[in-house]
C-alpha cells in the first residue's frame, strides 16, 4: 500500500515528462498521415486517375457546357409566296424556389412571390391565388411548373413575362409548326411533328404530305456552342468558346392558288356536312402546265390542332386505288377513235349484253332501244362502250391505257403514290374496263390522262410543287413536262365534242353541270363498289359518283375532277350534289380570266416594324402602310406583331398587335382564318375554328380575359 502511494506521488511530480511523451506520439501520427497524403497526391498527379476514374475527363465533363443551336425548319409556300407552313416555337414556364440557387451574391430564385404571382396572372390563365399556391408547395422543391396553363406559350407571351424581370422565372422551349390557314389542302401539305429521341434532338419530322416528301430539304442542320462553365452553368472568365452556326432548312413552293384552295375547302365542307359521304375528293388543275391549283379531300384534318387526323391518315388523291366508273369512258372513246375502231353510225341494241358468262347492263336496265354508237358516250351506256371495246380488242385497248399512263405512277411529288392495276386475263376484264370497272386507278392518273384530251394530244405530268430551295440556297425548278402523246389533235377534238354532248344534249347525263355562258365539256361517272365477300354492293348510295369537266371546252384552261363515295344522306341526285362543288368552283376559276395570279404588286404592301413602339404610334404606322391593326391586351406598348416586319401582306389585311397589358380577347368579326391563327400564335391560346370564310361569331366576348378555355370562332362566306 505504501509502495502504490509512493508511485502516484512520483508520477505527479513529473507531469511534464508525460506531456512530452504524448506530444511525441501525436507528432509521429501527424507525420505518418502527411507522408501518406503526399504519396497519394503524387500517385494521383502522376496517373491522373482515382479508382479508375479519369480526373481530366471528369473535370471537362463538369465544366464543359455544349449547347445545341437549333436550326429552323423551312417553310412551305403557295404559288404567290404566301406561307402555308412555317416553323415556330412554344415555351414552358417554370419557377426556381431553392434559396441555394445563387450566382455569387445574385439570387436566382423567386424572391417576391406576391409580385411574381401578380405579374404572371396577367399572362397565364390562372388566378393570382392559384399561382401563389403553386409557388408555396407543401414540401420543399427546387422548382415548380404551372401545369397545362404554363405550357404551349407563344414567343410574345414569353417576351412579355421576361420584361417584367422576375427572378427565378425561366423557360424551356419546344419546336412546333404553324399552319396559318387551318384546313387547307391538309393531306397534300402534310404534317410535321416533334420526334424526341436520342438522335433527333427534338427536331420536327415530316410525317405526311409534302412535309414528309421533302423532309430532307425542309430539315435544317443544328449547330452547337461549347464553353467552359461553373457548376451553375455560367461561363468562366477568359474561357474559350467554340461555335458552329445552325443552318436553317430549305423552302418548298407549291402550285396552289390560295384563293381557289380556300374556296374549294368551303364548298367541300358544305357538301360533306350536308350529305355525309364516306369520302370526297376534288382536284382543280391547269392542263397546259400540269399545275394543281387546288386539291382537297374529306375526311380531312386541321394541322394546327390535329383535329380530324385520326379519321383519315391517307392522302386519297394518290394513295387510294379505286374503280373510276364511267369517267374512264373518256379514254375508251379516245383509244377507239385514235385506232380507227370507232364507228359512230353503227347501231347496237342497248340495255344489256352478255360477255363470257356475265350479263353487263346499262344504268337504265331497260335501255333505249336500238341506237347509234354515237349516243353511247353521252348516254353513258355500258353496253355501247363494250361494243366499242370489242371492236378494238383487248390487246389494243390495253396498249392505249398504258399510253394514257394507267398502271404507272404519275411521279407527282407526293409520298405513297400507287400505280393502279389492270390485267386483261380474259374478255370480261377488258369489257368491264371499257366503262371503268375491273381497273384500279388513282385520282392523279385520271388528271394526267385528261390533259391529253384538254391539250389536243400532249399529256402533261401533274405537279404540286413549282420549285424547292435547299438549305444552301440552290434552287430546283419543276417545269412543265410532257410525258406522252397518246392521241392526235383530231381525236382530242372528237372526244371534246362528245363531252359537250353530255352537258348539252337532251339525253346527256351531265345536264346538272350546265353553266350559262360557259363552253363546258363533261363526263359523269357511277362506279360500283366491290364488297368484302365478293361481288358489288347494292343500294342507291353504294357507289363512287364522279365528274370530270373541262372549260372552256374550245381551249381548256381548267380541268376539275370530283369523286364522292357513298353519301349517307343522299337527299338529292348525285349529279346535283357534286354540282354544288363543280359549278361554283369552275365559275370562280374562270373568273380569273386565265390568270392564276390573285394579287398584283399594287395590292400588297410591306409590313412595317412596330414592335416596342407605343400602341398609338404602331397603329399610325400600319394605317399609313394601308394595313389594319388588331390589338390584343390592355397595354400601351406593342411587345409582338404578326405578320413580322419586312414581309408582304395584302392591303387592308390585319396585323395582330400584342400589348404589354392583360391578355384580352379582341373583336374578330370579319377576320379571316389566317388572322385568327395569328392571334392563336401570339397568345398561345387554343381556338376552335368552325366553318369557312370570315369570322361571324365568337364564344368569348370582346374585352374578356383570355383564359385556358378553348375559344370557338364561327366562320361563314360573306
Amino acid at each position: 500500500m505504501a509502495k502504490q502511494s509512493s508511485k502516484r506521488q512520483t508520477n505527479a511530480i513529473h507531469p511534464t515528462k508525460n506531456r512530452r511523451k504524448f506530444g511525441i506520439f501525436l507528432m509521429a501520427l501527424a507525420a505518418l498521415g502527411l507522408v501518406a497524403f503526399a504519396c497519394r497526391f503524387v500517385y494521383i498527379a502522376a496517373g491522373g486517375k482515382v479508382d479508375s476514374a479519369n480526373l481530366s475527363a471528369y473535370r471537362k465533363k463538369v465544366v464543359a457546357k455544349s449547347t445545341v443551336l437549333k436550326a429552323k425548319r423551312g417553310a412551305i409556300y403557295d404559288r404567290d409566296g404566301g406561307v402555308i407552313a412555317e416553323d415556330s416555337n412554344t415555351y414552358t414556364i417554370y419557377a426556381v424556389l431553392d434559396h441555394n440557387y445563387v450566382d455569387g451574391k445574385k439570387k436566382l430564385y423567386v424572391q417576391d412571390k406576391d409580385k411574381t404571382a401578380t405579374e404572371l396572372a396577367k399572362y397565364l390563365p390562372l388566378s393570382k391565388a392559384k399561382i401563389l399556391s403553386i409557388l408555396n408547395p407543401a414540401k420543399a422543391k427546387f422548382q415548380v411548373e404551372f401545369g397545362t396553363a404554363g405550357t404551349g406559350l407563344s414567343l410574345a407571351t414569353k417576351q412579355a413575362i421576361q420584361k417584367a424581370k422576375l427572378p427565378g422565372i425561366n423557360f424551356t422551349d419546344s419546336p412546333s409548326r404553324l399552319y396559318p390557314n387551318g384546313v387547307f389542302a391538309s393531306h397534300v401539305i402534310g404534317l410535321a411533328q416533334p420526334q424526341t429521341d436520342a438522335k433527333t434532338t427534338d427536331q420536327l419530322v415530316g410525317v405526311l404530305g409534302l412535309e414528309k416528301q421533302f423532309n430532307s430539304v425542309l430539315t435544317g442542320t443544328n449547330g452547337y456552342r461549347t464553353s467552359q462553365t461553373d457548376a451553375y452553368g455560367y461561363q468562366l472568365p477568359e474561357s474559350k468558346v467554340k461555335t458552329k452556326a445552325a443552318v436553317d432548312g430549305g423552302s418548298v413552293y407549291t402550285t396552289i392558288n390560295a384563293s381557289l384552295q380556300s374556296y374549294l375547302e368551303t364548298l367541300m365542307t358544305g357538301v360533306a356536312d350536308k350529305y355525309q359521304p364516306k369520302s370526297l375528293l376534288a382536284v382543280l388543275m391547269n392542263p397546259k402546265t400540269g399545275e394543281v391549283l387546288a386539291a382537297s379531300q374529306r375526311p380531312t384534318f386541321d394541322p394546327s390542332t390535329g383535329e380530324g387526323l385520326s379519321s383519315m391518315w391517307r392522302d386519297i388523291l394518290v394513295e387510294d386505288n379505286y374503280e373510276p366508273g364511267s369517267v374512264m369512258k373518256i379514254f375508251t372513246l379516245a383509244s377507239a377513235i385514235q385506232t380507227g375502231n370507232y364507228h359512230p353510225n353503227t347501231y347496237y341494241k342497248s340495255g344489256s349484253v352478255k360477255v363470257a358468262d356475265t350479263t353487263i347492263k346499262d344504268w337504265d336496265t331497260s335501255g333505249w332501244g336500238t341506237i347509234p354508237l354515237s349516243q353511247a358516250f353521252p348516254r353513258s351506256s355500258n353496253v355501247g362502250m363494250v361494243k366499242i371495246e370489242q371492236t378494238m380488242g383487248a390487246t389494243v385497248f390495253s396498249e392505249y391505257l398504258r399510253k394514257f399512263g394507267f398502271g404507272q405512277q404519275t411521279g407527282i411529288a407526293l409520298p405513297g403514290e400507287t400505280s393502279g392495276t389492270f390485267d386483261f386475263g380474259n374478255y370480261l376484264d377488258s369489257a368491264m374496263a371499257s366503262f371503268g370497272q375491273s381497273i384500279d386507278v388513282n385520282a392523279m392518273q385520271l388528271m394526267q390522262a385528261a390533259t391529253a384530251v384538254a391539250n389536243r394530244g400532249d399529256m402533261v405530268q401533274p405537279r404540286i410543287v413549282s420549285k424547292i430551295v435547299n438549305k444552301k440556297g440552290k434552287t430546283t425548278s419543276y417545269q412543265r413536262r410532257v410525258v406522252g402523246k397518246p392521241i392526235s389533235k383530231s381525236t382530242a377534238n372528237q372526244v371534246i365534242s362528245a363531252m359537250r354532248e353530255v352537258v348539252n344534249d337532251s339525253y346527256g347525263t351531265g345536264s346538272a353541270y350546265k353553266m350559262s355562258g360557259v363552253d363546258l365539256a363533261v363526263k359523269t361517272g357511277t362506279a360500283q363498289i366491290a364488297g368484302s365477300t365478293g361481288g358489288y354492293l347494292t343500294g342507291d348510295s353504294n357507289y363512287i359518283f364522279s365528274v370530270m369537266g373541262m372549260a372552256p371546252a374550245s381551249n381548256p384552261k381548267y380541268v376539275l375532277y370530283i369523286a364522292m363515295k357513298q353519301p349517307q344522306k343522299m337527299t338529292s341526285p348525285a349529279e346535283s350534289i357534286m354540282a354544288e362543288i363543280f359549278k361554283p368552283m369552275m365559275t370562280r376559276a374562270l373568273a380569273l380570266d386565265g390568270s392564276t395570279q390573285t394579287t398584283t404588286p399594287d395590292e400588297t404592301t410591306t409590313v412595317p416594324a412596330v414592335t416596342n413602339n407605343a400602341l398609338a404610334t404602331a397603329q399610325q404606322k400600319l394605317t399609313i402602310a394601308g394595313l389594319t391593326s388588331a390589338v390584343v391586351g390592355t397595354g400601351t406598348k406593342v411587345v409582338q406583331q404578326l405578320p413580322t416586319a419586312g414581309g408582304n401582306a395584302l392591303k387592308s389585311s390585319h396585323v395582330v398587335l400584342l400589348t404589354n397589358g392583360a391578355m384580352t380577347m379582341p373583336d374578330v368579326s370579319g377576320w379571316s382564318k389566317s388572322d385568327v391563327l395569328k392571334l392563336a400564335q401570339l397568345t398561345g391560346k387554343t381556338f376552335k375554328l368552325v366553318g369557312s370564310g370570315y369570322a361571324t361569331a365568337q364564344s368569348l366576348k370582346a374585352g374578356s380575359l383570355l383564359g385556358s378555355a378553348k375559344v370557338t370562332i364561327q366562320f361563314a362566306q360573306q
